[in-house]
């Protein structure tokens, strides 16, 4: 893997910010022709610098208007419950982010629904319903202070997602 350089770090912020740019553009915006960006690019895809490219959906328009995040214990710390309980909630599309976390919980889950009637089907039907859970802490979301999938780099991405 090549290290990235200032160019490199430009250019990934300029596509967190719209990754519908085009490499004209973002060659205009930083001052070369669209071949080395191209290139850059594609070589930060085949890096795995890139994941993916993806759309953001405004989630109250489609009528997602909770959000909970859940603190989970489970009953057993063994490698095999820890894969087993990750493979079983990765199949849960309610569950849209889940970290592995160090403290009194084991791991912290982000849950979207429409409703609140449709959270505690999932939690009743869904969640309770894994054998090594332990014990769940629900905190809902009253308001959305600071949302942003960008990543500060090379100093160039401020806090609402845009290039400084």
């Amino acid at each position: 893997m090549k290290t990235l350089d200032h160019i490199d770090y430009r250019i990934l912020d300029l596509l967190q910010v719209d990754a519908k740019y085009t490499i004209k553009e973002i060659a205009s915006e930083l001052g070369m022709t669209a071949t080395p960006v191209y290139e850059r690019i594609r070589r930060m895809e085949e890096e795995g610098y890139i994941k993916r490219y993806v759309a953001l959906v405004n989630k109250d328009m489609l009528d997602f208007h909770v959000v909970v995040f859940c603190s989970v214990s489970l009953k057993g710390h063994n490698r095999q419950v820890l894969k087993t309980f990750e493979q079983q909630i990765s199949g849960f599309p309610e569950i849209v982010e889940c970290y592995h976390i160090a403290g009194t919980y084991d791991y912290l889950l982000k849950v979207i629904v429409r409703s609140m009637n449709e959270y505690q089907e999932f939690m009743v039907n869904r969640l309770a319903n894994l054998e090594e859970l332990g014990q769940v802490q629900s905190s809902f979301v009253m308001s959305e202070v600071k949302y942003s999938t960008g990543l500060r780099l090379d100093g160039h991405l401020n806090g609402n997602g845009e290039i400084t």
